[in-house]
Formats: structure tokens, sequence, C-alpha cells
């Protein structure tokens, strides 16, 4: 009976809708773990330790009340111990992975179970990041470092990822993609930081710029270090009528601030000892990333998943979503030019885009350049 219960002649027997509605269930369970994910990660807190719970009041959330997409409907919204507001990411989270995996079963599952299963991984992943860069400008390393991990194992495991069935070219396929994705968008990185690294600020004449241990408050703005700060080399400079220290002041001074060294005219400073400055100027000019080494990372663990061509795909489609969506916020008064804008969502969606119709993107393109000329 047992042996039975285990036999895969038995199993290959239920309708397989039984299994897509097992997949969209399935899915919303794993985006309720993802919503914990992209609330833990970017707090360095673990995903595993302590148990769900309401982040106002603290209240332990019973089983019962963790039933993917019907507790949010059924309790509105709101914690039922303290009546605290629930974000409605956690149902949009929990939906999404449901239809994703639905839709990676009903595109791969009749040509490999286990193939629509890497393909649901691999979603999990994208929108885990997707999440977590809107609101934190960060993609974590348990995704990025981690998914290009997974996707070469999994290579060896399921080779019709890279639409083989051998071992060896899958392998070749993954660590192909993985240096792709990690070489070119490093190589776009270094030329975005080499033509546009740099963004200045005019400010009108007389203006107060603070600068804290842990941000850079402008007359409208604070930036923090962690936006400007991505290598040594990084500074932020400015000419100061006059410059203030808790125990001194400089007048008519060049000031350089590195995340190692303050220079301030000739006198060099450790900036770990500063504290606080304040400078009177009228321009100051601060790095600037059209991209960050979380974008090459997550470059390179779609590359393991879905090989070089994926790569060159999603760079080039993620560009022009990421520019068509800056525009668009730019002309509604949403955002200013100069804005940081997250592009590991753009990444993740070309992703997508490539995973269930990328081949066929590109044979219509090819079609299109080589159709007869009438």
């Amino acid at each position: 009976m047992v042996d039975a219960i285990f036999e895969g002649k038995n199993w290959a027997q239920v309708p397989f809708h039984f299994w897509s509605v097992v997949m969209f269930v399935f899915g919303t369970m794993v985006g309720s773990f993802l919503n914990v994910c992209i609330y833990r990660m970017p707090l360095g807190l673990s995903v595993v330790s302590p148990p769900s719970h309401c982040p106002h009041c603290k209240y332990s959330i019973p089983w019962y009340l963790n039933v993917p997409l019907v507790t949010w409907l059924y309790l509105r919204g709101r914690c039922r111990q303290c009546s605290a507001p629930i974000t409605p990411r956690y149902f949009l989270v929990e939906l999404l992975t449901g239809i994703c995996f639905l839709g990676c079963w009903l595109a791969f599952g009749p040509r490999s179970p286990w193939l629509g299963l890497v393909y649901c991984l691999l979603l999990a992943g994208l929108i885990a990041a997707t999440f977590i860069d809107f609101e934190h400008f960060i993609i974590p390393d348990e995704i990025t470092l981690g998914g290009a991990g997974a996707g070469f194992v999994l290579s060896m495991l399921v080779p019709q990822m890279h639409g083989t069935t051998a071992l060896i070219p899958a392998m070749q396929q993954s660590l192909l993609g993985i240096a792709a994705g990690a070489g070119v968008v490093y190589m776009v990185l270094r030329l975005g930081k080499l033509f546009f690294g740099r963004q200045k600020f005019s400010l009108q004449e007389g203006s107060r710029v603070l600068f804290t241990e842990t941000c850079i408050e402008l007359p409208d703005k604070s930036i923090s270090y962690e936006e400007l700060f991505y290598r040594e080399s990084d500074a932020i400079a400015l000419h100061a009528k006059r410059l203030e220290l808790i125990d001194r002041c400089y007048q008519d001074v060049s000031v350089r601030l590195s995340p190692k060294m303050l220079s301030i005219g000739e006198e060099k400073l450790d900036p770990e000892t500063i504290p606080h400055m304040e400078a009177i100027c009228g321009q100051i000019v601060v790095p600037r990333e059209a991209m960050g080494l979380g974008d090459v990372k997550f470059m390179a663990a779609i590359g393991a998943f879905l090989g070089w061509k994926a790569v060159l795909f999603s760079l080039l489609i993620s560009s022009f979503i990421g520019a068509m969506i800056g525009l668009t916020l730019v002309i509604l008064g949403r955002k200013a030019l100069s804005s940081r804008l997250p592009y590991g969502p753009y990444i993740a969606i070309a992703a997508v885009i490539w995973l269930f119709a990328g081949p066929q993107i590109i044979e219509w393109y090819q079609d299109l350049l080589t159709g007869p000329i009438r």
C-alpha cells in the first residue's frame, strides 16, 4: 500500500490541472515566506526565528491567521490584536507568486515538471529582489550570490534549463551565463561611472550644507553616505566660503570627503574623527552610480539560470523599461531627473519576459530583419 503511494506511474494518472491548482496554492505559500524575507533580510534579521508576528505590537500570529491571501482579506488588512494596518504588499506578493508558479507550471510542466519547479525558484528570487530593491535600493547577497550558486548546481541536476539533456554543456552554459552577467553589467557600471559618475548641485549663495555621521543634508534633501560612497575613491567635493567643525573653523577653503579621507585645503583628516561639519557654499559635487554591485551579482544569478543570451536580452530590455518608467515619472512630476531609481526590478521584469517569450521575440525580430523586401 505504501509503495503504491510513491509509485511514479500512479502520480502520473492525476489530472494535469490538479497540479495547476496545487502549484498556485503552493506559490501563495511561498509568497507568504517571501514577505518574511522582504521585511527581514534588509534589516539583517533571521527569516526563520522568531515566528511570524505583527511588527507593531509583536503579536505572534497563529497558524490559522497565517493563511495566504485569505487572512489578509478576512482581517481587512489589519492586525487582529492591535488593528494596525498591514501593507497590501503582503497580499500582492502572495497573489503574484501564486500566479507566477501557476504560469511556470502551465508553460514548462508539460515538458518537464522539474524544469517548472526550477523556474518557480528563479521567479521567487526575482520577486523578493524586486520588492526589496524598491524599498531599500539593495539586493541582498543571499539572493544574488545564493541565486548564482543555486543556478549552477541546478543546471547539473536539470540540464533542460539550458536546452540540453547533457550535464557538461549545461554546466558550461550556466558558467558562461554567470560570467556574462557579471562581466557585461560590471563593464556597464564602470562606463556609467566614467561618463555619468558625478552629480552637481547648484545651491543658493550662502546655503548651509551639514555633514552628519550618517548623511549629508542639503537645503532641500538628505542623502545618506551609503547612497554616495560605492567605492573608496568616491568623493564629495565643494568649495566652502566658511567651514565649521566642532573645534575649529576655516574660511574660503576647498573640501573633499571620501570614505577614508577628509581633505580641508592641504590638511588631511580621518572622517571617523569628525562627527559633525557645516559648510557655507554655493555648489557641491557628489558621486553618482548608474548601477550598483548588487545589480552585477543579480544579473550573474539570472545568467546562471537562463544563460548568456538571457543576460544580453535582459540588459537591453531592462534599460528600455527603466528609461520609459523614469521619463514617465519625471513628466508626471513624481521624480526629479537626477533622482535615484532601483534598477533590479527592471532586470527582473526583463528576465521574466525572456523566460516566457524571449526566444520567440528574438525569432520574430530576426524574421522582421530578414523578411522579403517588397
